[in-house]
């Protein structure tokens, strides 16, 4: 049978709320009675009841992330994979664990979310944009439970704590970037026109081109599926038409795969007639032929403050509101690079 508290007590003469005393570092114990309970523990080979531990001290050690059961593709990408190995390092290191739960996106995982703050599964919640609601947000406020959004919840007026990759940037970047390498009639092809990300995106291609004095086409803004066919089809599609693009800047890299097939099917060469630019920047960005220049986003990065931000709110429930929004770059590649290719 496993050594008990009590059992350490028995062995140094002490009383279970002193050797408790010990287990949580509270309270004045003089450093020989300290050892004793220490030696003791060891020499019992005693574990620490984690769950009794925290019960009593009001906490589960506990945060949760929860996703979009019905999204497959929401755990299958790279943005997905980075974010949660930064939430894991950080909690890991802050001496918590990290659940990751799921909820249907048609209730907007209110009561996935409710039951896990209600029951004290978890001391604080990382949520989607996606699955951000009014009456999420109104129940986290009510119980002053701490939460961190991935995404700005521009629609949703209560102050609370988020981080975001700054989408708008990002897409004025690509548009910089493009125009800077000669090319001059712009296409956009997003992978959904539901997400606040895309519509960042979009905003921030039209607010470049405008900037930069050229019109924006509404004809050269494109919703797509996140697929490779998608990609091909609506390129395809761009190409025949009157004004056709000379560059498109894709919402993920099966998109920007897509796009340089259907300009080689078009029989045209990517960067001299055609460029093609993404967001993803995962493995198939360098390995297609040509390389794809893309935005690079720090994911990982986003994770770790996404943490940061919820274990201090979690330990310290008087610190402020925080607000994060991410710079990107540019990790320019072949499929971009017309200059360099027209000089030779």
């Amino acid at each position: 049978m496993a050594a008990t508290i009590r059992d350490v007590a028995n062995l140094t003469g002490v009383s279970p709320s002193t050797v408790s005393r010990v287990l949580n570092s509270k309270g004045t114990i003089s450093k020989e009675t300290k050892q004793r309970i220490l030696n003791a523990m060891e020499q019992l080979q005693y574990v620490p009841n984690d769950v009794a531990r925290n019960f009593a001290n009001g906490s589960s050690r506990n945060i949760a992330l929860v996703i979009d059961a019905t999204d497959a593709g929401a755990y299958a990408n790279n943005f997905f994979n980075n974010t949660v190995f930064g939430l894991e390092t950080v909690a890991c290191k802050k001496d918590y664990n990290l659940i990751i739960t799921s909820a249907p996106s048609n209730s907007k995982g209110s009561s996935v979310v409710e039951k896990m703050m209600l029951g004290k599964k978890i001391d604080g919640v990382v949520l989607p944009i996606s699955l951000v609601s009014k009456k999420i947000i109104k129940k986290v406020e009510t119980l002053n439970f701490p939460c961190v959004i991935i995404g700005h919840p521009e629609e949703i007026s209560v102050e609370t704590n988020w981080v975001d990759i700054n989408n708008v940037q990002a897409a004025q970047l690509a548009v910089k970037h493009l125009l800077h390498q000669g090319y001059t009639k712009l296409a956009f092809l997003s992978n959904g026109d539901a997400k606040s990300f895309n519509k960042d995106r979009i905003s921030g291609f039209c607010r470049e081109l405008a900037q930069q004095g050229h019109d924006v086409k509404p004809q050269h803004i494109i919703h797509g599926e996140p697929t490779l066919n998608s990609g091909i089809e609506n390129v395809k599609a761009l190409l025949e038409s009157e004004e056709a693009p000379d560059a498109v800047i894709c919402s993920d890299d099966r998109l920007a795969l897509g796009a340089l097939r259907a300009a080689q099917e078009k029989g045209l060469k990517s960067p001299q007639d055609f460029g093609v630019i993404s967001f993803d920047n995962t493995a198939v960005t360098e390995l297609s032929q040509p390389d794809i220049t893309s935005i690079d986003v720090d994911t990982f990065d986003l994770g770790v403050q996404a943490a940061e931000i919820l274990i201090r709110q979690i330990e310290n429930s008087g610190c402020n509101i925080c607000q994060s929004l991410f710079s990107t770059k540019i990790i320019e590649r072949a499929s971009t690079q017309r200059l360099l290719n027209n000089k030779s």
